[in-house]
C-alpha cells in the first residue's frame, strides 16, 4: 500500500496535456506522477527533464530504458524496473532481450557496447558509487562523451525516481505489474509496490 495516495486525474485538469503525453507513450499515467501532481510545478519540471533525456541525443532509444532497469535494480526499486520493462517494449526492444537483462553480462542478446553501458549504469547507481577509472575507460571504448552524458542522465533520472517511488511505496499499475511478472518470470516480485491485479 502506498505511503501517500496519488491524486485523481480529474483533480488537476490543468495538467491534462501532460497526462495525455504519458497515455500516448506508455498507454497509462504512472501513479508516481499523480502523487507528484500535489506540487504541479515539480511535476512539470520533472516532465520537461524526462522529455529532454528520452527524446534527445544519439544513444539508441531502446538502450535508455534498459539502463533505467539496471540502475533501478542496483537501487532496489521494483516500481521503476517494471515501468522500464514496459517502456523498453514500447521502444521496440524484444521481450526476450528484456527478460535477459538480469544476465546481460553473458546473454548473446547484448552487444559489448550495451554491456559497457549497463555495467556503468549499475556501478553509477550503486551506493556508494562504484564507477572506477577502468569502468569509465571501458565505456569510452564504445560511447563518445556526449553519449556518456546521456547514459549518466538516465541513471541520474532514475536516482530521483527510485528514491521517489521506494519512499512513497508507489502502487504499481496493472500494465507494468503484469508485464514484469510475465517477462521476468520467477526473478520478479513487486516488493513494496505490489497490489492485487
Amino acid at each position: 500500500m502506498a505511503n501517500l495516495n496519488p491524486l485523481e486525474r480529474a483533480d488537476h485538469p490543468e495538467l491534462e496535456s501532460l497526462f495525455q503525453l504519458y497515455d500516448d507513450t506508455l498507454s497509462f499515467v504512472p501513479n508516481s506522477l499523480y502523487t507528484m501532481a500535489r506540487r504541479p510545478e515539480i511535476l512539470e519540471a520533472f516532465s520537461d527533464l524526462i522529455t529532454a533525456i528520452w527524446r534527445t541525443g544519439t544513444v539508441p532509444v531502446g538502450l535508455k530504458p534498459l539502463v533505467g532497469i539496471v540502475a533501478s535494480a542496483a537501487a532496489g526499486c521494483r516500481y521503476c524496473q517494471a515501468h522500464e520493462a514496459v517502456d523498453a517494449k514500447m521502444r521496440g526492444v524484444p521481450e526476450e532481450k528484456i527478460a535477459a537483462i538480469w544476465d546481460f553480462e553473458r546473454s548473446p542478446l547484448y552487444s559489448e557496447a550495451e554491456r559497457a553501458a549497463l555495467r556503468f549504469a549499475r556501478d553509477a547507481a550503486s551506493v556508494p558509487n562504484e564507477v572506477t577509472p577502468e569502468r569509465f575507460g571501458e565505456l569510452r571504448q564504445h560511447w563518445d562523451d556526449e553519449q556518456i552524458v546521456e547514459i549518466l542522465a538516465v541513471v541520474g533520472l532514475f536516482g530521483f525516481l527510485n528514491r521517489w517511488n521506494d519512499s512513497m511505496a508507489t502502487d504499481l499499475e496493472d500494465t507494468p505489474l503484469a508485464f514484469a511478472a510475465r517477462t521476468y518470470g520467477e526473478r520478479w516480485h513487486p516488493g513494496k509496490h505490489g497490489r492485487a491485479m
